[in-house]
């Protein structure tokens, strides 16, 4: 039985939305802010997206499909993990989305997630969102390091 509760977390970002969205979907981008994680995916409703690396020596390999996608705005999927240990079923997979609002010059980005197993596997996936998301934030706003990527 899946735990009911749904992790949302937000961050204020001092840049463009398109520099956020850049950010989400551009692979090399990706891989430098979420824990070295190469992401494969061509963005389109209901295309797969998969998420491979390394996680404390372990290698890894997590899916999903996307399920709802509007540029700039908005990234909805769902996700199943090989760490997880439960079968690869559609009720064992999470929803994640990503959504992006303007506040004047600085965009918020939304993370939310559900789908957890229990209360300790949505505390361990709200660490995660906080690095990742401090790392998005360090990367977006040190606009040097961003633009020599591209």
């Amino acid at each position: 039985m899946k735990n009911q509760s749904i992790l949302i977390k937000s961050v204020k970002l001092n840049v463009s939305v398109s520099k956020v969205w850049e950010a989400l979907t551009t692979p090399e981008l990706v891989k430098q802010y979420f824990f070295g994680t190469e992401i494969t995916t061509d963005w389109k409703k209901g295309s797969t997206i998969s998420y491979r690396g390394v996680w404390e020596g372990k290698p890894y390999e997590d899916k999903g499909n996307i399920l709802e996608i509007e540029t700039e705005k908005l990234i909805r999927y769902n996700y199943w993990s090989s760490f997880s240990g439960k079968e690869d079923i559609p009720s064992n997979y999470a929803n994640i989305s990503y959504e992006l609002a303007r506040d004047n010059d600085f965009t918020i980005l939304t993370v939310t997630q559900d789908g957890f197993a229990n209360n300790e596997a949505m505390k361990h996936s709200e660490q995660n969102w906080g690095m990742v998301m401090e790392s998005l934030k360090k990367l977006v706003e040190a606009e040097e390091t961003f633009d020599n990527v591209m």
